[in-house]
């Protein structure tokens, strides 16, 4: 049975390939943003901004609950901007730093920081290396094992912010992970932004919870972004994503409204995460962004959360 707000007979998608799948078949690896412009209108909004793709499986009255996500709506310029931050060159340097089993091992990068943390096997390194594709000599180690991150890998992005891959909880996880984590997520002083990661063909998990529950107890600023979106067919991803949107309206405070499902297949939603990541941490400054954030404010009214502006900001 098709979940409630999907219009009639989409529950008929669950047992059909994705279409996010077959568009990965013809759009396999990174292309430089100029060559995404020119795909007709429909093939560059599956890739760009796959939550309007999956929008149009809704019925009218449940629209509102998926626009609302589209807090960060950036124009296809800004986008093209911010893939520079993301592109290696001479004067741009993005390379591997080191890694550390320790907070205090760690390096001292006065940048700010966004990390990434998910389960065991959800895609985390995979992810890494696409958002790192326009950058091909950064050597993001990616393996089929699951729980083969085992320390705090720090990746330097020129001179505008360090990205963290952390280790993979849950599975094969490291033993002194509880320690190693923990004590990085509350110490750490240039930590902006956590993103978590959630499988999105099996959804939020047990052990998901566990890190959710320690991101909003330390009161961390954290986005939920959803990978593996090639592997389930369209109606079982909407399923998942108006799930998962439930749950980070309900029972999270902390957590960005916005969902972000990427592929690290197909690229899909790639390319707007650069541009969230360099929009959050200063480096992209835009007219947009600051009209989002006041259509921001309206939301939390709405949503009636109680954490302040400057929490999600």
């Amino acid at each position: 049975m098709a979940a409630p707000g999907l219009l009639p007979g989409v529950g008929r998608l669950i047992e059909m390939p994705s279409a996010l799948g077959r568009l990965g078949r013809a759009y396999s690896k990174s292309h430089a943003f100029k060559e995404v412009l020119q795909l007709p209108k429909m093939e560059l909004t599956k890739l760009v901004f796959p939550l309007q793709e999956l929008q149009r499986h809704l019925l009218p009255d449940a629209q509102p609950d998926l626009l609302q996500l589209r807090i960060f709506d950036p124009s296809l310029e800004a986008i093209a901007r911010a893939e520079s931050f993301f592109t290696a060159t001479p004067r741009n340097r993005i390379e591997y730093v080191s890694s550390a089993v320790r907070l205090d091992h760690a390096p001292d990068l006065p940048r700010p920081e966004v990390c990434f943390i998910g389960r065991s096997n959800v895609g985390k390194s995979s992810l890494i290396k696409a958002l790192f594709s326009l950058a091909p000599e950064v050597e993001v180690r990616v393996s089929k094992t699951p729980g083969h991150t085992k320390k705090m890998d720090f990746f330097k992005v020129g001179k505008y912010f360090t990205l963290v891959d952390m280790p993979g909880y849950g599975y094969r996880a490291p033993e002194d992970f509880v320690d190693m984590v923990e004590t990085y997520l509350k110490e750490r002083k240039t930590l902006l932004r956590t993103f978590l990661l959630v499988d999105s063909v099996v959804g939020i998990q047990k052990a998901d919870n566990i890190a959710i529950e320690m991101c909003e107890e330390f009161a961390l600023p954290y986005v939920m972004v959803l990978t593996k979106i090639d592997k389930p067919s369209k109606g079982h991803l909407l399923k998942q994503v108006l799930e998962i949107q439930k749950f980070v309206d309900t029972k999270t405070q902390g957590c960005f409204p916005q969902l972000f499902p990427v592929s690290a297949m197909t690229y899909s939603g790639i390319h707007l995460l650069r541009c969230f990541i360099a929009t959050i941490t200063g480096n992209l400054k835009t007219n947009e962004w600051h009209l989002t954030l006041l259509k921001t404010q309206r939301i939390l009214c709405q949503l009636e959360l109680n954490t302040s502006i400057s929490t999600l900001f």
